[in-house]
């Protein structure tokens, strides 16, 4: 069994528990996840199986979409419902057009900081156990960038926005941020993904219907092939002679269309009969495309 899952993660799981969940169902050990999902949150979790778990990276590098509910005039420590207030403020005088004023501020790529209570680790320990011991913690920012905010719905003082950004994007700092900016606080209520790299929520399945599935025998009309991952990556066709060369870990020679201007780092490699050969890389020193992960079967 070997391919990818578009699973709707539940609220209350973390994407570990989701892993292991989905272990138990299909009897396999080879399971992963492709970009994890906080536990308060629900929607789209890519479930790697098999051979798919070696492309799960390329999946975690992936852009994301989310539907986010921001409630301004209160503050969190967590940035989000779970954590302990820490601030309120009056929000009567917020309007809808001093919210669609400062939405574009946060447009583009921009350094963000990640919350306390996040997972990132420090010094091998994750950063929401440090801050629950009370240590201090103030976390350096990092690079993200988002593309599009789209305001869904506004009952002051609750905000639904509809987010596309690059992974690594803290939702909860967007709408700390917001408040911030606005000058009353806000913090996340709920938080659903509605897309991970080629993955829809529209297009996902529970677990409730995995486990159905697999009592049917009918999961694997639920996989998407391992190449899912990759579609934004050219495709190379191979004759069977360099087909050959490639199954031996070999680089080997491909011309791209004259219109690309330049190679771009990464491709996925076909046999002639357009099965998923395997991940090249371009080495421009040598002119030729080095097999990085060679899928065989």
């Amino acid at each position: 069994m070997d391919g990818i899952l578009n699973i709707n993660k539940p609220t209350g799981m973390t994407s570990h528990d989701t892993v292991a969940k989905i272990r138990k169902i299909l009897k396999q050990k080879r399971v992963g996840h492709a970009g994890t999902l906080d536990p308060a949150a629900s929607g789209v979790l890519p479930i790697c199986i098999g051979q798919g778990t070696r492309v799960a990276e390329y999946l975690s590098e992936s852009g994301k979409a989310y539907q986010a509910d921001i409630v301004f005039g209160i503050v969190t420590d967590t940035y989000d419902s779970e954590g302990s207030v820490i601030r309120t403020a009056n929000t009567s005088d917020l309007t809808l057009s001093r919210i669609e004023e400062i939405l574009p501020q946060f447009l583009g790529t921009q350094m963000q900081q990640p919350p306390r209570f996040s997972a990132i680790k420090i010094q091998g320990q994750p950063a929401y156990k440090r801050a629950r011991a009370g240590e201090e913690l103030s976390l350096a920012a990092r690079p993200i960038t988002i593309t599009s905010l789209e305001i869904l719905a506004w009952d002051n003082p609750r905000l639904t926005l509809a987010v596309i950004c690059s992974k690594g994007t803290y939702i909860r700092s967007l709408a700390y941020d917001l408040g911030e900016r606005l000058g009353c606080g806000a913090h996340l209520t709920s938080l659903i993904r509605t897309r991970s790299g080629p993955f829809a929520l529209s297009d996902s399945i529970t677990l409730e219907q995995l486990t159905a599935a697999a009592s049917a025998g009918t999961v694997a009309d639920h996989l998407y092939p391992p190449d899912t991952a990759l579609q934004l990556y050219p495709a190379l066709l191979l004759d069977a002679e360099t087909t050959a060369r490639v199954l031996h870990g070999n680089p080997f020679p491909y011309n791209l269309p004259l219109s690309t201007t330049s190679p771009p780092t990464l491709a996925r490699v076909y046999d002639p009969n357009n099965n998923f050969l395997a991940i090249a890389e371009w080495r421009p020193e040598q002119h030729l495309w080095q097999p990085k992960k060679v899928f065989t079967g």
